[in-house]
C-alpha cells in the first residue's frame, strides 16, 4: 500500500475571528463525516490519522491506498463535501527514500565508470 496525505481547506478566504471560531465549531461536528463516507465508498483506503491544523490548510488526513486512482476517489469525496481546496500528496517512507537514493547513486557511479573506461 502507498501512503497519501490529503491537505484540505474549508474556507476560500481568511474569515473574521468570529467566522474562524464558528467554522471550526461546525467542522468539529462534520469534519469526520466525509472520512466515514470515504471508508464506505472506498473500503480499500485505510485511514491512519486526521489532524486539524494551524496554517494555510485546515485539515490533514493520512491514509494508505493501493494506487493513485484510489487516492483520487478519496480526494473527490472530500471535495464533494464542500471543501474549498484539496491537495493530495504521495508520501515515501524515509527508509525507502534512502534505498532509492542509494540505487540512483550506484547507477550514476556505474555510468561515470563506463564513460571513463577506454
Amino acid at each position: 500500500m502507498k501512503t497519501f496525505i490529503l491537505m484540505s481547506s474549508v474556507n476560500p478566504h481568511t474569515p473574521s475571528p468570529v467566522g474562524v471560531v464558528t467554522a471550526m465549531r461546525d467542522c468539529a461536528t462534520t469534519s469526520r463525516g466525509w472520512v466515514d463516507r470515504a471508508r464506505q465508498l472506498v473500503p480499500e483506503a485505510e485511514f491512519v490519522a486526521h489532524f486539524a491544523l494551524l496554517g494555510s490548510y485546515d485539515f490533514m488526513d493520512i491514509y494508505h491506498a493501493p494506487d493513485e486512482e484510489t487516492a483520487a476517489k478519496v480526494a473527490w469525496i472530500c471535495c464533494a463535501d464542500g471543501t474549498f481546496k484539496v491537495e493530495s500528496w504521495t508520501a515515501i517512507p524515509e527508509d525507502r527514500m534512502k534505498e532509492l537514493a542509494s540505487q540512483l547513486a550506484d547507477s550514476i557511479e556505474r555510468q561515470a565508470g563506463e564513460k571513463a573506461a577506454p
